[in-house]
C-alpha cells in the first residue's frame, strides 16, 4: 500500500493557498473563505483545523473543521466539512484516516463531538460516526442527514 502523508496546516502554512484553491476546486464555496478559515487556524484564532493528504507535492484528499456547516442547527457544532478524496486517489483508506485524523485532533483539544451533514447512508458509520437527525440545509428545500461523533 502507498504511503502518504498526512498534515494539518499549521504544519505545513506555506500550501494555505494551493489547499484554498483544491478545496474551491471540489466545493466551490470561494477560495476566500477557504482561505480566511485557514488563515484563522494558521494563526491560532480557533482551533477548527484544516487537514491534507498528500502524495509528495500534489494534494489527494482533505478535510477541514468549521463552526457549522451551512445548516439551520446552529447548536450543533463544530462542523467537519469539505472531505473530499481525488478520484484516483479512492478507496484506498485516505478519507477515513482523514475522518480519524480531525475526530482525534478535536478531541485532544477538548472539542467533542463534532458533527457533519451529508447525504451518505452508509460511509461515515464505518469510522465510528452515528445518525443523529435530519436537519434543513441553508437555501435549501430538502432536508439532510447529521452525522455525530462522540
Amino acid at each position: 500500500m502507498k504511503e502518504y502523508m498526512y498534515v494539518n496546516l499549521r504544519q505545513k502554512p506555506e500550501l494555505k493557498e494551493e489547499a484554498a484553491a483544491w478545496f474551491h476546486d471540489k466545493w466551490a464555496v470561494p477560495q476566500e473563505e477557504y482561505i480566511e478559515c485557514i488563515q484563522a487556524y494558521i494563526n491560532h484564532e480557533t482551533e477548527y483545523g484544516w487537514y491534507i493528504c498528500l502524495d509528495g507535492e500534489r494534494i489527494a484528499g482533505g478535510v477541514g473543521v468549521i463552526e457549522n456547516d451551512f445548516h439551520n442547527r446552529k447548536d450543533l457544532t463544530p462542523n467537519v466539512c469539505a472531505l473530499y478524496t481525488e478520484k484516483e486517489y479512492r478507496c484506498q483508506g485516505i478519507a477515513g484516516r482523514l475522518l480519524d485524523i480531525v475526530v482525534n485532533d478535536m478531541k485532544a483539544k477538548g472539542i467533542t463531538p463534532v458533527y457533519l451533514i451529508t447525504d451518505h447512508t452508509s460511509f461515515y458509520e464505518r469510522y465510528g460516526w452515528e445518525f443523529l437527525c435530519m436537519v434543513q440545509e441553508d437555501n435549501q428545500p430538502d432536508m439532510t442527514r447529521m452525522y455525530i461523533h462522540r
